[in-house]
């Protein structure tokens, strides 16, 4: 197996393009994929700042490195879940990278706001774990981006998981999640920070090889509370059809991405609410996260600490 470009030997063979790359060329590949859907999707203007969600995996830290080689103003945000020695490994990756990169990283502990970590609050919350640690997650991201003022934040969604969760979508018509499923979710003055994913195009074991080659040390065990998700179940399976039919998952994203500008107003989630605590989007008077505080801790604060290793 030779490189596409130099004939030398080639690491990987990507099916999905029928090609395959040496160490080079392939991250060469991989950096300039992601600068092209940046520039495809109007993502990011030259000068704009960005808020990497990190969690110490491959995924996010090599969005955080590659967006630091392609000259954006981007800094990292932790979200310690309090899940026993997972979540502490996990922030240790996301520090010494930070340390490594020269760069700022803020991280917010669950556990200084609510004295509970993940589990608890899901039971508190009557929800699956992981849809509490999303819905926890979604409202820190968006608050501590807003509050330091970036101009986006960007999360490392790949191809695997957008399809995965567009095919769990899709088989239960969950239609006001299925049309926000975009590649760039725009901002509401004071209330929703601008969040974009330069990987959506990106497959997981593209991230992977690109984190193996450049040397990103991450953390490799997938999530404990993560056991028996669906979207696991829904990624085994389009990773059977993407054996038989190389490029299914490329196309299944690139045909939503196409679908999703054409969709009628009527197809999308109707304008939230607004929290009466935080002014942030809600369901009701309260959204979840001030609703958990003041049922756990009423006397907690939302607080977070700046890591900064600029060079």
């Amino acid at each position: 197996m030779r490189c596409r470009f130099c004939n030398s030997k080639a690491v990987i063979k990507i099916r999905a393009y029928n090609t395959a790359f040496c160490s080079d060329h392939f991250l060469s590949f991989v950096e300039r994929r992601a600068k092209e859907t940046i520039r495809t999707f109007a993502l990011l203007k030259e000068g704009e700042s960005v808020l990497v969600a990190v969690s110490g995996g491959k995924d996010s830290l090599s969005l955080w490195h590659i967006l630091k080689n392609l000259g954006y103003k981007s800094d990292g945000l932790y979200i310690h879940l309090g899940i026993d020695r997972y979540s502490d490994i996990s922030l240790e990756k996301a520090v010494n990278f930070a340390k490594k990169i020269g760069g700022k990283l803020f991280v917010v502990r669950l556990k200084e706001i609510f004295e509970k970590g993940i589990r608890e609050l899901s039971h508190t919350m009557r929800r699956k774990s992981c849809s509490a640690c999303g819905t926890i997650k979604r409202y820190i991201m968006n608050r501590v981006a807003l509050e330091e003022k970036y101009d986006s934040l960007a999360t490392g969604h790949n191809l695997d998981d957008e399809a995965s969760s567009l095919l769990g979508n899709l088989l239960y018509w969950k239609e006001p999640y299925l049309w926000k499923k975009n590649i760039a979710l725009e901002a509401e003055k004071d209330r929703l920070s601008r969040k974009i994913k330069p990987f959506f195009l990106l497959s997981e074991r593209e991230i992977a090889a690109y984190a193996l080659l450049n040397g990103i040390d991450y953390v490799q065990d997938e999530c404990p509370y993560s056991v028996g998700a669906k979207t696991l179940l829904y990624k085994e399976i389009l990773n059977r059809i993407e054996n038989e039919s190389p490029g299914t998952k490329l196309n299944f994203v690139k045909g939503y991405l196409k679908r999703v500008e054409k969709e009628t107003e009527d197809c999308k989630e109707k304008p939230s609410n607004y929290c009466r605590l935080c002014n942030y989007p809600s369901v009701g008077e309260k959204c979840a996260f001030c609703s958990l505080l003041q049922k756990i801790n009423p006397d907690g604060v939302f607080k977070y600490e700046k890591l900064d290793f600029s060079l």
